[in-house]
Order: structure tokens, then sequence, then C-alpha cells
């Protein structure tokens, strides 16, 4: 489905990314891991096709259609859905006025009939109807940022989402509601690409389903499966590139 060829990506003067390379499959389920300052962001923002973001060198691909230039909205409409890492406020904007937009021009879902999909999805992730009426984003913990980007991956089911750090400034109940609506999702056949430095998210889903790629640096130095994130756990990454000698 998706496929990172050598990409290059600068911001500003700044090389970010320096040759990385990655495929994910129709419905897998791929976790990117690694150091603060590694690129990971960078490189969820670049295939979302975030503008601040330039690409010297490589390609994306998506279905096997080149969107390294194509502009956000249409890679969303091609299936693409990024989950920020830091939701931004938008006041004056309903959240229920904005769902019932966004499934209305992507899905083609009738308006009331939006509505009953929204409230009944919503309350799912704790939301209540009173709470649809309030802003997007505005006054919420960071729970509740991360739980209304996830109530918005479950109503556009998109062919690919990609998570920016789900488990940043999140409790525990909040944790445990995304992590099992993450898996909900990769189960109705959405492929995931879940981006966290740490593995406490990781603990609440099966290591058997994901596969696990470690950065350095602007580059993927590591590829292992789901059960190596208990050995990133135990010895962390610096200790790590020192035995596989990518600290060189």
């Amino acid at each position: 489905m998706l496929k990172v060829e050598n990409l290059r990506v600068t911001v500003g003067d700044r090389e970010i990314l320096k040759g990385v390379n990655i495929s994910v499959d129709n419905e897998g389920f791929h976790v990117i891991m690694g150091p603060n300052g590694s690129g990971k962001s960078t490189l969820a923002l670049t295939i979302a096709g975030h503008p601040r973001y330039e690409v010297r060198e490589g390609r994306i691909l998506f279905n096997g259609k080149d969107i390294t230039d194509m502009p956000p909205y249409k890679r969303a409409r091609m299936g693409i859905m990024l989950a920020f890492q830091h939701p931004e406020e938008i006041e004056g904007v309903k959240i229920i006025d904005f769902l019932q937009q966004v499934l209305a021009e992507v899905k083609g879902i009738d308006l009331a009939e939006a509505y009953d999909m929204i409230v009944e999805t919503a309350r799912e992730l704790w939301f209540k109807e009173d709470d649809l009426m309030r802003y997007v984003n505005a006054g919420f913990s960071g729970g509740e940022r991360k739980r209304f980007e996830i109530l918005q991956a479950l109503l556009l089911e998109p062919k690919l989402l990609i998570l920016d750090e789900p488990d940043s400034g999140v409790d525990v109940d909040s944790l445990s509601v995304i992590s099992r609506k993450i898996e909900e999702l990769h189960k109705k056949g959405t492929a995931i690409l879940l981006i966290t430095h740490y593995g406490r998210i990781l603990q609440h889903l099966d290591p058997s389903t994901f596969s696990v790629h470690v950065m350095k640096d602007g580059r993927v130095v590591l590829e292992k499966g789901g059960e190596f994130v208990k050995e990133i756990e135990e010895k962390g990454f610096q200790r790590l590139f020192e035995e596989c000698g990518c600290d060189e």
C-alpha cells in the first residue's frame, strides 16, 4: 500500500530524513520507534504532505501511485489520515459540525445519518452528546485530544492511519481505550503506522500483530518483530545502537 523509497527531506536548510526506506502492506501494522530528534514525526508529516517538509530526493508511493508532490487534501481523499501529536484548537467550530461536514465531503453521508453515526461512535470513546457541541479541541485535556483523533479515524476508516505519538500526554484510562480502538481499526482492514519513542502504548497491543522499525539520525537502522519492544525497553536505544554498530 505504502512505499517510501530513499526519502531525503529538509526543513529550511537542515536535512532531517537521510534516505528512509519503508514499506507498509495492505492491513499491515508498523511501529516506528527511536529517540527524540531521530526523524519519526518528520516522516509522518512528510507522508501526509505537510508543505513545510521538502522532499529533496526519493519518492512516496501509495497504492502504486506517486504522491510525492500531491497536496495533503488529495492524499486524504485517497485514504491517508494523520492523527497529530499535538492537535490544534479550532475556536468557533463545533465538533459535531466539523465531523458532519467531513463525513459528507469524504464519504458522501447524509448530514442526519452522519449525526447519529457520530453520536454512537463518540460514546465508545467516552464523549457524551453534549461534548460534541464543544469547539474542536478547545480546552481539551491531552487524553481528550487523542481520543478525538481516534474518533475521526473510526468514522472515516482510512486505508492508512498514521498515528504520531498517540500516547503522549495521555492518562492510563485513555491509553487503554485508544489502544483498543487502534486494534479495532486494524482488524477492520486499516493499515497502521504508529510512531512512538517509548513503548507505553505498545504494552496494550499484541506484539505478534506488528513489526518495529527503529530510526536514528534520519535513517531506519533496525527492523524486527514486535517482541523487540521489550528489548528496547530493557536496554534503551543507545545501548542497542552500540550493539548493532549503528552508533558509528
